[in-house]
Protein backbone atom coordinates (compact mmCIF):
# COMPACT_ATOMS: atom_id res chain seq x y z
CA UNK A 1 0.00 0.00 0.00
CA UNK A 2 0.90 3.64 -0.22
CA UNK A 3 0.71 6.36 2.40
CA UNK A 4 0.99 10.13 2.15
CA UNK A 5 2.06 12.04 5.24
CA UNK A 6 1.67 15.81 5.26
CA UNK A 7 3.26 18.31 7.59
CA UNK A 8 3.85 22.03 7.97
CA UNK A 9 0.42 23.52 8.45
CA UNK A 10 -0.45 25.98 11.18
CA UNK A 11 -1.48 29.50 12.06
CA UNK A 12 0.22 32.44 10.37
CA UNK A 13 -0.44 36.16 10.11
CA UNK A 14 -1.43 37.78 6.81
CA UNK A 15 1.66 38.39 4.71
CA UNK A 16 3.50 35.53 6.36
CA UNK A 17 4.88 32.30 4.94
CA UNK A 18 4.50 28.58 5.50
CA UNK A 19 6.03 25.52 3.89
CA UNK A 20 4.08 22.31 3.51
CA UNK A 21 5.63 18.91 2.92
CA UNK A 22 4.13 15.63 1.80
CA UNK A 23 6.09 12.38 1.80
CA UNK A 24 4.85 9.30 -0.04
CA UNK A 25 5.92 5.86 1.10
CA UNK A 26 5.12 2.26 0.26
CA UNK A 27 5.25 0.11 -2.84
CA UNK A 28 5.97 2.89 -5.32
CA UNK A 29 7.54 2.43 -8.73
CA UNK A 30 7.14 6.00 -9.93
CA UNK A 31 5.13 9.05 -8.99
CA UNK A 32 3.88 10.76 -12.15
CA UNK A 33 2.23 13.81 -10.62
CA UNK A 34 2.30 15.29 -7.13
CA UNK A 35 0.14 18.16 -6.09
CA UNK A 36 -1.72 20.18 -3.53
CA UNK A 37 -5.41 20.95 -3.32
CA UNK A 38 -7.31 22.87 -0.69
CA UNK A 39 -10.80 23.03 0.70
CA UNK A 40 -12.24 25.89 2.71
CA UNK A 41 -15.41 25.49 4.80
CA UNK A 42 -18.48 25.46 2.60
CA UNK A 43 -16.44 25.42 -0.60
CA UNK A 44 -15.39 22.81 -3.12
CA UNK A 45 -11.90 21.39 -3.15
CA UNK A 46 -9.74 23.37 -5.57
CA UNK A 47 -6.40 23.04 -7.26
CA UNK A 48 -3.47 24.81 -5.65
CA UNK A 49 -0.54 23.43 -7.64
CA UNK A 50 0.77 20.30 -9.33
CA UNK A 51 4.19 19.17 -10.51
CA UNK A 52 5.08 16.32 -12.85
CA UNK A 53 7.93 13.87 -12.59
CA UNK A 54 9.78 16.01 -15.12
CA UNK A 55 9.26 19.21 -13.17
CA UNK A 56 6.44 20.85 -15.12
CA UNK A 57 4.22 22.89 -12.85
CA UNK A 58 0.65 24.15 -12.88
CA UNK A 59 -0.90 26.63 -10.44
CA UNK A 60 -4.35 27.76 -9.52
CA UNK A 61 -5.00 31.36 -10.52
CA UNK A 62 -5.43 32.54 -6.94
CA UNK A 63 -1.93 31.45 -5.87
CA UNK A 64 0.17 32.29 -8.92
CA UNK A 65 3.17 34.40 -8.01
CA UNK A 66 2.83 33.65 -4.29
CA UNK A 67 3.13 29.86 -3.97
CA UNK A 68 5.88 27.61 -5.32
CA UNK A 69 5.65 23.84 -5.68
CA UNK A 70 8.72 21.63 -5.83
CA UNK A 71 9.57 17.97 -5.39
CA UNK A 72 12.41 15.67 -4.45
CA UNK A 73 12.00 12.54 -6.56
CA UNK A 74 14.60 10.62 -4.56
CA UNK A 75 12.56 11.17 -1.40
CA UNK A 76 9.10 10.92 -3.02
CA UNK A 77 8.34 14.24 -1.38
CA UNK A 78 6.51 17.32 -2.60
CA UNK A 79 6.76 20.77 -1.05
CA UNK A 80 4.59 23.86 -1.19
CA UNK A 81 6.21 27.16 -0.28
CA UNK A 82 3.47 29.65 0.49
CA UNK A 83 4.40 33.34 0.66
CA UNK A 84 2.34 36.51 1.05
CA UNK A 85 -0.43 34.53 2.65
CA UNK A 86 -3.92 36.00 2.76
CA UNK A 87 -6.91 35.19 4.97
CA UNK A 88 -8.61 33.67 1.93
CA UNK A 89 -5.84 31.07 1.80
CA UNK A 90 -7.27 29.57 4.98
CA UNK A 91 -8.25 25.98 4.24
CA UNK A 92 -7.36 22.35 4.74
CA UNK A 93 -4.58 21.53 2.30
CA UNK A 94 -4.49 18.03 0.82
CA UNK A 95 -1.59 16.32 -0.87
CA UNK A 96 -2.37 14.22 -3.94
CA UNK A 97 -0.28 11.77 -5.94
CA UNK A 98 -0.81 9.92 -9.19
CA UNK A 99 1.58 6.99 -9.17
CA UNK A 100 2.52 3.56 -10.46
CA UNK A 101 2.93 0.78 -7.92
CA UNK A 102 5.65 -1.84 -8.03
CA UNK A 103 4.84 -4.93 -10.05
CA UNK A 104 1.61 -3.59 -11.57
CA UNK A 105 2.75 -2.59 -15.04
CA UNK A 106 1.74 0.92 -16.02
CA UNK A 107 -1.56 1.12 -14.15
CA UNK A 108 -1.85 4.41 -12.26
CA UNK A 109 -3.42 5.04 -8.86
CA UNK A 110 -4.47 8.21 -7.11
CA UNK A 111 -3.88 8.81 -3.42
CA UNK A 112 -4.81 11.60 -1.01
CA UNK A 113 -3.21 12.67 2.22
CA UNK A 114 -5.19 13.26 5.38
CA UNK A 115 -5.00 17.05 5.07
CA UNK A 116 -3.27 19.76 7.06
CA UNK A 117 -4.93 22.94 8.32
CA UNK A 118 -3.59 26.31 7.25
CA UNK A 119 -5.09 29.32 8.99
CA UNK A 120 -4.18 32.87 8.01
CA UNK A 121 -5.37 35.33 10.61
CA UNK A 122 -4.18 38.27 12.66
Amino acid sequence: QVQLVESGGGLVQPGGSLRLSCAASGSIFRINVMGWYRQAPGKQRELVATITNGGSTNYGDSVKGRFTISRDNAKNTVYLQMNSLKPEDTAVYFCNCELIRNGEGWRTYGYWGQGTQVTVSS
